[in-house]
């Protein structure tokens, strides 16, 4: 794929946010686009959110569960950029309207007090570079139209990226197991799933691990001051105005997000 089309497609892809009017998937119209063919729409994306007047505030993991990948037919989890634009305080209502198809999931987010530069970046390092973990809502929202997505779909659009809420509750990591933490999931009162951290890549300090190693073999490094989300442990739920969600973790404690 050319510099020109990369172009048009993250142009493309950046005029779908803005106006919440999703796209055909790319890959109905390039059959041929690699993987590093969307990273490099994925930049292009980026760049005009940051020409907009955005900052980068972390990176996000996607793809981290079997059901997910056996669904878009790949054995590797996938990355995006979060920016600004993406944050909700905790208790922060989000206008539904805002997004195009929201879908919530429930995940353990890193707040970086030192750099992480991979390729050989290990569990142990991770924790060591972790000022504390919170738990996070991340609601993705496609780009493209009906979801109907592929790898090379989901990348290209920032890995589905769309706003995110930070819990209150913060600890440091080396004090909790975060692969044996138990984590429920309710919407509007109603159980939804429960899990434990071993579903994200066995733990998710080893998903931030992979993230820092897969960043690292492209020369960029997850900064400290950085948010690192690190894959949902939950399924992915549709919301709509008036919904709200809350999310447990043991030995960590809870957040939660509502709908407007």
């Amino acid at each position: 794929m050319n510099q020109d089309q990369i172009q048009r497609y993250g142009d493309e892809l950046y005029a779908a946010l803005i106006a919440r009017q999703p796209v055909d998937p790319l890959t109905d119209r390039e059959p041929a686009i690699t993987i590093e063919d969307a990273y490099q729409i994925q930049l292009r994306m980026i760049q005009r959110r940051l020409d907009a007047g955005e900052t980068i505030v972390g990176k996000k993991i996607g793809v981290t569960s079997k059901v997910v990948m056996d669904m878009l037919k790949v054995n590797q989890p996938d990355f995006g950029q979060m920016t600004s634009g993406m944050v909700f305080n905790e208790g922060e209502a989000i206008r539904a309207d805002a997004l195009i198809a929201p879908r919530a999931e429930a995940e353990v987010a890193f707040l970086l007090k030192r750099d992480l530069t991979g390729p050989g970046v290990t569990a142990a390092d991770v924790l060591r570079a972790t000022d504390c973990v919170m738990p996070c809502f991340e609601i993705v929202d496609s780009r493209i139209k009906d979801w109907k997505i592929k790898i090379q779909d989901t990348v290209a659009d920032n890995a589905s990226c769309g706003v995110l809420t930070l819990g209150g509750v913060r600890k440091d990591p080396r004090r909790i197991d975060l692969a044996l933490a138990g984590m429920v999931l309710e919407k509007n009162g109603e159980l939804i799933s429960t899990s434990a951290g071993a579903a994200v890549q066995g733990s998710p300090v080893n998903a931030v691990a992979w993230l820092a190693n897969t960043l690292g073999r492209l020369g960029i490094v997850l900064k400290a001051g950085e948010i690192i989300l690190s894959g949902s442990q939950s399924p992915l739920v549709p919301v709509k105005a008036g919904d709200s969600l809350v999310c447990s973790v043991g030995g960590l404690g809870g957040t939660s997000v509502r709908f407007i």
